[in-house]
């Protein structure tokens, strides 16, 4: 067995999906694709897009020594149907990625570990880079390029395996190692992810609008969010999956094995009255080692009120009134508008 199968049966051994072999070199459409992206704004707030566009468009200029890159796929499968909570106007609804563990520290856990290992059993002392969203890779097109999936007409990478739920780890390497071949489209004349998206975040298909997608309105998005879009997002508070949900090729997935990425029952369908009460103190407490604490109490309590706003629940006005005064301007704009969304009676 050579170093490259070696490789790619202890990458299973830690705990990894799927690994597939790619070279910093494989992507040269992405540079044009990204600077479209980018001059049409569809980046919004995300400013560290274009200030390292330079980096994520090219993985050589990112690290000249690279001779390889290891791309993991790493599932993350749930076990439940995540847009049933939908149906669900006083619970909140929020990404299955972000329903337990925060997955960047699982996965880079196994990245060091696979690679420590890749150290020992080459040959000539050869160095690596791990990246698990930490710095400008283009994991997607690197992905597709190695074989672990596609592109699909969301943006984000589908495998026949995994379908559209799993994570995306990489390993540079100054080793040389065999390639495999990149994966083709299998989307067909599916339009399932296109069709679903409640913002229409999607102005054709491959191509994404992050200004009107709910996962980039509800974690990056500062300050208010348009009018126009709030009704939209319903109880969606932490991201949005609609669109990886209906996927077809979900139904060769099996449900994740890693127990960290298994959603807290706290965190399945939580209440928006009681989410609404926390103060910084709760809302660290209540998402320790989870992303949302990464987004803040009041971005978060915001994204809540949007929710209650939507609710058509009456008896959530008292929620919505708590914080009609909050010091966080944003926080009162939202309860204001929650407000005047509600009925006034029971």
């Amino acid at each position: 067995m050579d170093l490259t199968q070696r490789l790619k049966a202890e990458a299973e051994a830690v705990g990894f999906t799927a690994c597939r072999i790619t070279g910093p070199d494989a992507i040269p459409e992405v540079p044009e694709r990204l600077r479209a992206f980018l001059d049409k704004g569809y980046h919004g707030q995300m400013g560290w897009l274009a200030d390292r566009a330079a980096w994520r468009g090219d993985p050589q200029a990112l690290w000249p020594e690279a001779r390889s890159v290891i791309m993991l796929g790493e599932a993350y499968t749930p076990g439940h149907d995540p847009l049933a909570v939908l149906e669900t106007p006083d619970r909140a609804a929020i990404s299955v990625y972000a329903q337990n563990r925060d997955y960047h520290n699982v996965v880079k856990k196994r990245l060091k570990r696979l690679g420590r290992w890749l150290i020992d059993a080459a040959e000539g002392a050869p160095e690596i880079k791990v990246f698990v969203d930490t710095a400008p890779v283009a994991e997607k097109p690197l992905g597709q390029a190695a074989g672990l999936g596609w592109q699909g007409k969301h943006t984000n990478l589908v495998s026949r395996e995994m379908g559209s739920w799993f994570f995306l780890g990489a390993i540079f390497t100054t080793l040389d190692l065999a390639r495999d071949a990149p994966e083709d489209d299998h989307c067909g004349s599916c339009r399932a992810c296109l069709d679903i998206c409640p913002t229409d975040a999607f102005p054709a298909p491959y191509r994404l609008d992050a200004r009107r997608c709910i996962s980039y309105l509800t974690i990056e998005h500062k300050g208010p969010v348009a009018e126009d879009l709030r009704a939209k997002m319903g109880n969606r508070i932490y991201g949005c999956d609609d669109c990886l949900a209906v996927c077809p090729w979900n139904k060769f997935a099996a449900e994740a094995r890693e127990v960290k990425y298994h959603a807290r029952p706290d965190l399945l369908a939580p209440d928006l009255a009681e989410l609404a009460a926390l103060d910084d103190a709760g809302f660290r407490a209540r998402f320790s080692g989870s992303p949302i604490k990464r987004i803040g109490r009041d971005r978060f309590v915001r994204n809540v009120l949007y929710a209650i706003g939507n609710s058509g629940r009456p008896d959530l006005r008292r929620a919505a009134a708590a914080l009609a005064d909050d010091p966080d301007a944003t926080v009162r704009d939202a309860a204001s508008w929650a407000l005047g969304q509600l009925p006034q009676t029971e």
